[in-house]
């Protein structure tokens, strides 16, 4: 096999590079179909839930306190 020239290896290494990023969006795709298959069924499970009405208890607003009043300081002689 005859000698690549650099032109020829840098095109050479395009198309790899090329064949990668293709096969790695190809990858990602179908990690987003996924993605979006399980949150489809979780907002169908969701909203089964609160048609059934199944609610979570609300989380109790805290009670304010009084500032702790500050001993007086003693008078020194």
């Amino acid at each position: 096999m005859a000698e690549l020239t650099e032109q020829q290896a840098h095109l050479q290494q395009v198309l790899e590079q090329q064949q990668q990023l293709s096969q790695e969006a190809q990858r990602l795709n179908a990690a987003v179909q996924n993605n979006n298959a399980m949150f489809t069924k979780l907002q169908g499970v969701r909203e089964y839930l609160e048609q059934t009405g199944v609610t979570l208890p609300q989380p109790e607003a805290p009670v304010a306190e009084a500032p702790a009043e500050e001993a007086p300081e003693a008078a020194e002689s």
